[in-house]
């Protein structure tokens, strides 16, 4: 038995590996489009449901707006890069909901909400682009269903070191199961910051893409960090970069956004 789950954690990590287009990094992914997309639709629908719409018409078509310009973006890439089937998939959808919460997401398959809390950060529709860019981005590298995955991989390594230790005395066992969970939860931490930056980096070109200024994106940033006043808590312990990197690293990457960015739109679709 003990074999067997050995077995079949190595063979998760070994399965399934895809890289994500564009940043080029490797992803373990087992997580079906055919059964999580018509979920995250449901889910998205009853979402909508249950949350009030923004009677702001300005605002809302803002956001109608910038999402079907940056979804086009995605849109283009992905048929001018062999991922036909993968753009008939997603079911594009961009509503504001009335609600204080300073947040945006976006759902596998392109389910867009913004929150008006969110606006007076976004402040301009480059800004707006900006947030867009971003979340669409998640959905683009498939980061929810990643996560997915590697919370099966986590339960997985769990039971293994569960079922490893089971011959060795109850304190050296409760050690090694402690030292896993910590670091597990450290190393999932660390997995959101990784899709934080590269949905950053993602977002940046798909922005310009749709004919954005992507100077905008840092701002977008710098607007959150005085928001907070300065305040957050340590980068290693938090599930996204500190105000201060982000704004770094998208100023870093912008002129290699550009370039990107020139090129995906100059790519004829096949």
């Amino acid at each position: 038995m003990k074999k067997i789950i050995v077995l079949a954690f190595v063979g998760l990590l070994l399965i399934d590996c895809s890289t994500v287009p564009i940043t080029g990094r490797k992803r373990v992914n087992f997580m079906n489009d055919a059964e999580i997309l018509p979920m995250s639709f449901a889910q998205y629908k009853g979402f909508l449901e249950e949350n009030k719409l923004s009677t702001n018409k300005e605002m809302t078509k803002q956001i109608k707006d910038v999402g079907a310009r940056v979804s086009a973006a995605v849109d283009r890439f992905m048929r001018a890069n062999g991922m036909t089937a993968e753009a008939d998939s997603y079911k594009w959808e961009f509503n504001l909901v009335e609600d204080k919460t300073v947040n945006a997401w976006c759902m596998p398959g392109g389910k867009v909400v913004f929150y008006t809390g969110i606006m007076p950060i976004c402040a301009n529709e480059d800004g707006v682009a900006a947030v867009m860019g971003h979340e669409v981005a998640h959905a683009f590298a498939k980061h929810g269903q990643e996560r997915m995955s590697s919370a099966q991989i986590q339960q997985l390594g769990g039971a293994v070191v569960a079922i490893g230790t089971s011959s060795k005395d109850p304190k050296t066992a409760q050690i090694w199961n402690l030292a896993y969970g910590v670091g597990s939860q450290v190393g999932m931490l660390a997995f959101s910051r990784t899709h934080e930056d590269e949905a950053d980096k993602l977002g940046l070109v798909f922005m310009i893409m749709a004919g954005y200024d992507g100077n905008e994106a840092a701002e977008v940033w710098v607007r959150m960090s005085k928001l907070s006043g300065g305040k957050q808590g340590p980068e290693f312990l938090s599930t996204h970069p500190s105000n201060e990197s982000r704004i770094e690293s998208l100023k870093k990457y912008l002129p290699e956004a550009k370039i990107l960015a020139a090129k995906f739109n100059a790519q004829p679709k096949k």
